[in-house]
């Protein structure tokens, strides 16, 4: 007879993945043994959670209200392993984290090495991209979060600052001027970020509340903050960009900060997000903790 709770993680995960075989994978057995898994619980439930063809897995009502009972009773057990091992005075198991690509290329991948040497029983599987990411849905342990949160059942805490920045290359401002009123900025070749959704419609805030908008148009938009960052380095145009991202191009001389009548917008800070619960497994606090204090020592 099979595990319900290991089926339970194998629907779970095949929901995430969208199919039953990229749950396997994840969960190491093969789709034949991931298949068998779900079967068994449409079968011990007397319904059909998943709709399956050749080319998706989607999920029925049913099969929705199931899945957040499986994450809700898979988490506390979860909760409840990870306090008998705290009483061990261990972290251990794997511990799954997603944050921003630049970001976490610049602050969070060099941090993991000493972590994993503090806490050698625990694995970390660290995702770094831009797109949003759903914590309980896709079974993340810990989200980085840059901006103001949005409401959300999730718990936060806030571990730094991101000051955003209008930039551009000295050989840039020589040839089209610099500009000192945000109106002019019409006038230039401006760079966007497609994921901001101010800057992805054409305009750019400024005001602390973000509450001033200035049309703007460029040659260039993209979903990541360092594509845009080569481009201002080659005198493709201005950008407006976090400080984390300019910082060492600022430093070095190779952008230059435009001071203008109105600040920069301010979209808050950096944040770990975890899930509700009184009760957070060890290595999810070790984690968290650990992250608060070393990126609390930058500028």
């Amino acid at each position: 007879m099979l595990d319900r709770f290991t089926s339970m993680r194998v629907f779970v995960r095949a929901a995430a993945e969208g199919s039953l075989s990229g749950a396997g994978r994840k969960l190491h057995m093969s789709p034949a043994m991931a298949t068998k898994h779900v079967d068994t619980l449409e079968v011990r439930l007397g319904v059909k959670l998943l709709h399956r063809t050749t080319r998706q897995l989607t999920l029925t009502d049913t099969g929705r209200e199931y899945l957040g009972a499986c994450q809700r009773i898979l988490r506390e057990l979860d909760e409840v392993e990870s306090d008998v091992s705290a009483q061990r005075h261990e972290a251990t198991g794997l511990l799954r984290m997603n944050a921003p690509l630049s970001f976490g290329l610049r602050f969070i991948a060099p941090l993991i090495p000493t972590f994993t040497h503090q806490y050698p029983m625990v694995e970390v599987e660290l995702d770094l991209n831009d797109t949003r990411q759903d914590l309980l849905k896709d079974g993340w342990d810990l989200l980085i979060r840059i901006g103001h949160l949005e409401n959300s059942e999730l718990r936060a805490r806030r571990i730094g600052d991101c000051p955003m920045v209008i930039c551009a290359a000295p050989a840039y401002l020589a040839r089209h001027g610099t500009p000192r009123r945000i109106s002019e900025l019409s006038g230039h070749n401006c760079l966007s970020y497609t994921l901001s959704p101010q800057q992805a419609n054409g305009t750019w805030a400024f005001g602390r509340k973000g509450d001033i908008q200035v049309p703007i148009k460029g040659n260039l938009k993209a979903n990541n903050g360092d594509a845009l960052l080569s481009a201002a380095l080659h005198s493709q145009g201005i950008i407006y960009q976090p400080h984390f991202i300019v910082s060492e191009a600022l430093a070095s001389g190779e952008l230059v900060a435009l001071e203008l009548d109105h600040p920069p917008l301010e979209i808050g800070g950096v944040y770990v997000m975890f899930p509700p619960g009184q009760r957070l497994p060890l290595k999810v606090r070790a984690m968290i903790d650990y992250l608060a204090e070393e990126l609390g020592r930058l500028p």
